[in-house]
């Protein structure tokens, strides 16, 4: 009899689960689509129960495309944002909108813990420095603003530990939840609780710390009518929505690097040692006795995204292939358009949420698709500040892996080449993260007995190779490209300050 595993991932624009079987297969997908809310400037807002929802409707449609149903899924897996930040109440509800990982609100709170902590010593024990991506600042802007949701808050979690308490009624946090979180030891496994003590946050708030492919619980007997599943299938404490993409990828082996086009831009390099920089971020492999040095940028798809929609106000679903073909016609770097991506702030490795999105060079002579062109672009000059850093720790990556959204354009993924100078192994039709998290449940569920049988899931792939020429070109633009941001990183500061 097949047997399946089914992974859940709570992306930043949809909710995408998949069916895997005992054959190896991918038996089944759905997905369904939600927006980022940004009511205000650097807010990035989701909304916790259309996640649920979502999960719900992608969960019956898969029961529907299978013969008898969700009958023989012997274990769940479930991914998303990190750290994304779910506050709950004494109910388990939702008590105002998620704030993602890439909201940048709390300078203020920013500024307050940095000076607070001692950084040499949070480095040592965390991998990182205060940064916008840290729970206890954006935390506390809601102690600070919104005291009526703080007094309501009885638990926090992150996005996808959020779907599987939903689904089993434990309260869970994964490894690299609290490993990003800026307030849990990575060497030592426990969460720093001086610090909680010290901003006067409530420790009870927080569960139990589980490794991606523990079982923390199993079905409720509610998910029969809510989501066709029956009561008693293990649940696995999950995946960061990245590394379960770094998985996915056949990310597994020292060297093996991975660029991905999501919302946000994620660079995921391999290695067999626990390693940290100050400019980087520190995850754990899903992969036992692996771990991975890597970076986000706080905007990538997402820009893509904005330039559409909200500069050329198209809802076109094929809007993507025409800008591509028109911007195919544009040389490298632009014809001297280039663009600063740090529309939300800027995480990895500037570390700067007062960074600004800059579009610089425009003359008369230039059109939306050299815009267009420059924004691809400015996401790739960012891969490569990453990559530059990784390099300067004694790494060189062995091979180029990129998926998600951006691997479906031709374009883009011949522009990455282009700027790294380097092969790139593009999966446009890649699942991600949901197959990720799904293998890992199937690991754990024992549908799989070896991580290299990953790959039997990684088919259909599109080599870039890069073009000389525009190697030289892209070189050239790419210090232009850091050197600008040096150079007006003083007026942005002072653009925070234009209405205090």
């Amino acid at each position: 009899m097949e047997k399946y595993v089914l992974g859940i991932d709570i992306g930043t624009t949809s909710v995408k689960t998949v069916l895997l079987s005992s054959a190896g297969r991918m038996v089944a997908e759905s997905i369904r689509y939600h927006d980022l809310i940004s009511l205000h400037q650097n807010w990035a807002e989701e909304r916790a129960d259309l996640w649920w929802e979502n999960a719900v409707e992608t969960v019956r449609d898969i029961g529907r495309q299978i013969p008898g149903g969700l009958e023989n899924v012997v274990c769940i897996g479930c991914s998303g944002m990190v750290p994304a930040i779910v506050m709950l109440d004494q109910d388990g509800n939702p008590v105002r909108n998620t704030i993602q990982q890439n909201d940048a609100r709390a300078v203020e709170e920013i500024a307050q813990v940095t000076g607070a902590l001692d950084q040499k010593l949070l480095y040592q024990q965390t991998g990182g420095t205060t940064n916008q991506q840290h729970i206890i600042p954006r935390l506390l802007w809601v102690k600070h603003h919104e005291p009526e949701n703080w007094a309501k808050t009885r638990m926090v979690m992150g996005s996808y530990d959020y779907i599987l308490y939903k689904m089993s009624g434990v309260p869970s946090i994964e490894l690299n939840w609290a490993a990003e979180s800026g307030c849990f030891d990575i060497r030592q496994r426990k969460w720093l609780t001086e610090q909680f003590a010290q901003f006067e946050i409530d420790p009870s708030w927080f569960p139990k710390v589980s490794a991606p492919s523990d079982v923390v619980g199993c079905t409720s007997p509610e998910m029969t009518q809510t989501m066709g599943l029956p009561a008693g299938i293990p649940i696995i404490a999950g995946s960061a929505d990245h590394v379960a993409s770094t998985l996915a990828a056949g990310i597994i082996d020292e060297g093996d690097l991975l660029i991905k086009f999501g919302g946000a831009g994620d660079i995921m390099y391999c290695t067999e040692q626990l390693e940290t920089n100050p400019q980087l971020f520190f995850d754990y492999h899903d992969v036992p006795g692996r771990y991975l040095i890597n970076g986000c940028m706080a905007s990538s798809g997402s820009l893509v995204k904005w330039f559409t929609r909200s500069v050329l106000e198209s809802d076109d679903p094929h809007i993507l292939q025409k800008l591509d073909q028109e911007a195919e016609k544009i040389p490298a770097a632009s014809d001297g358009v280039l663009v600063l991506p740090y529309f939300l702030g800027e995480k990895t490795p500037l570390f700067d949420p007062g960074a600004r999105g800059v579009i610089f060079g425009l003359t008369l002579s230039h059109t939306k698709i050299h815009i267009f062109r420059a924004i691809l672009e400015a996401v790739i000059y960012g891969f490569r500040h990453h990559i530059e850093v990784i390099e300067q720790m004694g790494h060189r990556p062995k091979q180029i892996i990129a998926t998600d959204g951006g691997a479906k354009s031709p374009l883009w993924c011949q522009i990455a080449a282009d700027i790294l100078g380097a092969e790139v192994r593009a999966y446009p039709s890649h699942p991600g993260s949901a197959l990720g998290v799904a293998f890992l449940a199937g690991m754990q569920g024992g549908l799989f007995h070896d991580w290299s049988e990953i790959n039997r899931f990684l088919t259909e792939y599109k080599v870039y190779k890069p073009d000389l020429s525009a190697v030289q070109i892209y070189d050239k633009a790419y210090h232009i490209y850091r050197n600008l941001y040096q150079q007006l990183k003083p007026s942005c500061e002072d653009l925070q300050n234009l209405y205090r």
